[in-house]
């Protein structure tokens, strides 16, 4: 409701405007993410003063040295590459905004404040998702004409169940995330330095259901065999639909001879290059950053039994994987 920290005028009116109506104090609070404190506030001052009492007033002390570089102008600047601006690469940081708002607005700004104009922005430093140079848009748009209406048409027609396949390798060496420490030291989290890790399988429902194979080796054909024979097992008599990527394991004419075979498994392909279709990543992306973030195995059998503990308690949770399933943008298709 806010942009920023501050709440807008528009925001203020409304939320006085509720209270006026007869609304309970809390509930308008809650619904404008405001303290009850405040919003008394803001009424006694419309009382007084009217829609004028509502104005945000100028703060004491020093005047800005950004007056001219408003919050929208800031947005606008961020909005583009910073290749834009001659730099090398698309992505902003600090340094380089600093660089740019003392090239455009002629006045000396410190870290600090080009932190705070970003959080006053309601801008936060966040970490880019990928997007392949080698992606077909048209042939990601003719997936959407084609196989969607074919997907939603099968899981109509048999009841079937619907998932998303992916597979990934968890690997010993651990994604350690951060943590605090005193300034200037650098903490140190023991790990093993020796390589390897446990390849797995997994399939993601919109209904929050995970289904999940851990394997010694490479995955190949046989493996996704075995998978898809594990789910037509744990679903007796059901129909599945499967939507999986088209890596060679799933495309190979032994896996295609295979499906070709189920009366009751029904297999469609993403577009290639296409990741972010697919709901199953996030649970990859969820068990690496979160469940074994900064993991103590220090062997293949200690990893193994781990990641299978972990996936468990995730397949524990349908309100986790739902969310994951349904923050997929293609999930809106198959709501």
């Amino acid at each position: 409701m806010c942009q920023g920290r501050y709440s807008t005028f528009e925001v203020r009116v409304r939320a006085v405007e509720a209270v006026e109506r007869g609304l309970a104090v809390g509930q308008v609070a809650a619904t404008f993410d405001v303290n009850r404190a405040t919003l008394f506030r803001w009424v006694r001052n419309y009382q007084t003063d009217g829609p004028e009492g509502l104005q945000r007033r100028a703060g004491s002390g020093r005047p800005r040295l950004l007056n001219d570089l408003d919050e929208d102008d800031l947005r606008q600047i961020v909005m583009f590459p910073a290749s834009d601006f001659g730099y090398e690469t698309d992505l902003w940081t600090v340094g380089r905004l600093q660089q740019v708002i003392e090239d455009v607005c002629e006045v000396r700004v410190s870290n600090d404040t080009v932190w705070r104009r970003l959080r006053d922005a309601g801008l936060t430093y966040q970490k880019p998702e990928r997007q392949y140079f080698e992606v077909d848009e048209k042939a990601r748009q003719e997936w959407l004409r084609t196989e969607v209406p074919q997907i939603r048409g099968i899981v109509r027609q048999f009841r079937a169940i619907l998932y998303f396949q992916d597979e990934s390798n968890v690997s010993l060496t651990a994604f350690l995330g951060k943590t605090w420490a005193m300034c200037g030291q650098t903490p140190r989290m023991p790990v093993t330095g020796k390589r390897g890790g446990v390849s797995a399988m997994s399939a993601l429902s919109g209904q929050g259901r995970l289904l999940f194979r851990l394997f010694d080796k490479r995955i190949c054909s046989a493996e996704v065999i075995c998978f898809l024979d594990q789910m037509l097992q744990f679903h007796k008599g059901r129909h599945l639909v499967v939507v999986m990527d088209q890596a060679p394991p799933h495309t190979s004419h032994m896996t295609k001879a295979y499906i070709a075979n189920q009366r009751r498994l029904h297999v469609f392909y993403l577009p290639k290059y296409s990741p972010d279709w697919n709901p199953d990543e996030k649970v990859w992306n969820h068990l690496k950053h979160h469940e074994l973030k900064a993991h103590k195995a220090k062997t293949k059998e200690e990893l193994r039994a781990l990641t299978k503990a972990k996936l468990k308690t995730m397949s524990r949770n349908p309100s986790l994987l739902r969310g994951m399933f349904f923050r997929c943008c293609v999930a809106d298709f198959f709501g």
